[in-house]
C-alpha cells in the first residue's frame, strides 16, 4: 500500500523463511500491495486518488474532520499463537474506529503502516488485510493507503479519518449527569486471563472470542451517543476512563456496583469470573479492549445503556458497594 510509502523502500519480504534462507518461495512486495488493492478495492465519491501514487487525494468536506491513530505491537497487544491474522487485523480497526465513534464521528476513511519480519506467509499477511477489511465495510469505510517495512516484531498502525457535525468531548459531564455505559464490560479481560491459564473448557469459549474480536457495532455506537454531554471509548478500563473524564470535567464520578447487576448478561458474566478464580467487579471495573461507550446526560436515558452511576460535585472517583481493585491497563506505569 503506497499512499505516502516509499516507492523505493524494502524490495519485499520472503514467504515463510528465515532471512537468508533461499530455499523456500519468495513474494515481493510488489506482489504484496498487488493483493492489498483488491482486497481494499471501494468507490467512494470522496477519494479522488487511492492507492497505487505516493499519497491519497481526498474531496474537501463541509463537515469537521476526526482522525484518530492506535498501533499494536506483537507480544504487546496481540500473539500469534492466540489470534489468527484474521482476528489481529479485526481488533486493530475495531480499537481505530471505537475512537472515531467516541468523538460522535463516522468513520470514511482508513490508512494502515505495517512492519513484518519477512518471515511471514504471504497468506499471513493478506488475512491481516481481509480483517481490516471486513471491520471497515460494516461501517462504509474505505482503506486508502498506508506502509509497508520490515522490523524484528510485527506492528500494525491504523489511522482513521472521519466526519462529525458537532465532537461529543471527555470534558462535558455536568453535575446532576447520569452515567451510562453500552454495554457490560470485563468480557475481553476476562478472554485474556483464560488464554493466560490455558482454560479450554467450552464455557470460555465466548470470553476468548470476545478477547480475540470484541463485539462492535458502529451503528449502536451511533445510536448511543445521542444525546451525550461527554463520551468516551473504554479502551483500557472503566475505572481509568472514568478518572479521565472525571478530571477533564472538573466533577466526580459516582458509580454504584449494584447497577452493574441489573444487566442481562450479569448473572452468566460473575459465573465465568468464579470459574476463573477473579472478582466480577475486578474484571468489569480494572478490565479493558472491550470498547464498550462510557457517557454521561442530563436527560433523558441514552437508548441502549446501563446506569451506573451519576456526576457530583468534587473530583475523582467515587464506588459504592464494592472495593476498589486495581484501575487497570497503562503502557506506562
Amino acid at each position: 500500500m503506497t499512499s505516502g510509502s516509499n516507492s523505493g523502500s524494502n524490495s519485499g519480504f520472503r514467504s515463510g523463511s528465515k532471512r537468508g534462507d533461499e530455499s523456500n518461495a519468495h513474494w515481493s512486495e510488489r506482489e504484496l500491495i498487488r493483493n492489498l488493492s483488491e482486497i481494499f478495492a471501494e468507490a467512494n465519491s470522496d477519494l479522488i486518488v487511492g492507492i497505487g501514487d505516493d499519497a491519497a487525494v481526498l474531496a474537501p468536506s463541509d463537515q469537521k474532520l476526526v482522525v484518530t491513530t492506535d498501533m499494536f505491537v506483537e507480544g504487546v497487544h496481540f500473539r500469534k499463537d492466540w489470534s489468527n491474522a484474521k482476528e489481529i487485523g479485526r481488533k486493530a480497526t475495531i480499537a481505530n474506529l471505537a475512537d472515531v465513534y467516541a468523538m460522535s464521528g463516522r468513520p470514511k476513511f482508513i490508512t494502515v503502516a505495517m512492519s513484518a519480519t519477512g518471515e511471514e506467509e504471504l497468506e499471513w499477511m493478506l488475512d491481516v488485510a481481509r480483517g481490516i477489511a471486513e471491520e471497515a465495510k460494516k461501517v462504509g469505510a474505505e482503506v486508502i493507503g498506508g506502509d509497508l517495512s520490515r522490523s524484528d516484531a510485527i506492528t500494525i498502525s491504523i489511522t482513521v479519518i472521519g466526519e462529525c457535525e458537532s465532537p461529543i468531548l471527555r470534558n462535558g459531564a455536568q453535575i446532576g449527569d447520569q452515567i451510562y455505559i453500552s454495554d457490560l464490560i470485563g468480557w475481553s479481560a476476562a478472554g485474556l486471563l483464560a488464554l493466560q491459564s490455558a482454560r479450554k473448557e467450552p464455557s470460555f469459549a465466548e470470553v476468548i472470542s470476545r478477547h480475540k474480536v470484541p463485539l462492535f457495532d458502529g451503528k449502536a455506537a451511533e445510536i448511543f451517543s445521542k444525546g451525550a454531554n461527554s463520551l468516551c471509548d473504554i479502551s483500557d478500563s472503566l475505572l481509568i476512563q472514568a478518572e479521565q473524564m472525571a478530571e477533564a470535567s472538573g466533577v466526580c464520578f459516582e458509580i454504584d456496583a449494584h447497577h452493574f447487576e441489573k444487566h442481562p448478561d450479569f448473572a452468566r458474566f460473575s459465573q465465568i469470573a468464579n470459574e476463573l478464580g477473579v472478582s466480577t467487579f475486578e474484571l468489569i471495573l480494572s478490565g479493558g479492549e472491550d470498547h464498550v461507550f462510557l457517557a454521561t446526560n442530563s436527560g433523558s436515558t441514552l437508548p441502549n445503556a446501563l446506569r451506573i452511576g451519576q456526576v457530583l460535585s468534587g473530583s475523582g472517583i467515587k464506588l459504592l458497594h464494592v472495593d476498589t481493585p486495581q484501575p487497570g491497563w497503562r503502557h506506562f506505569q
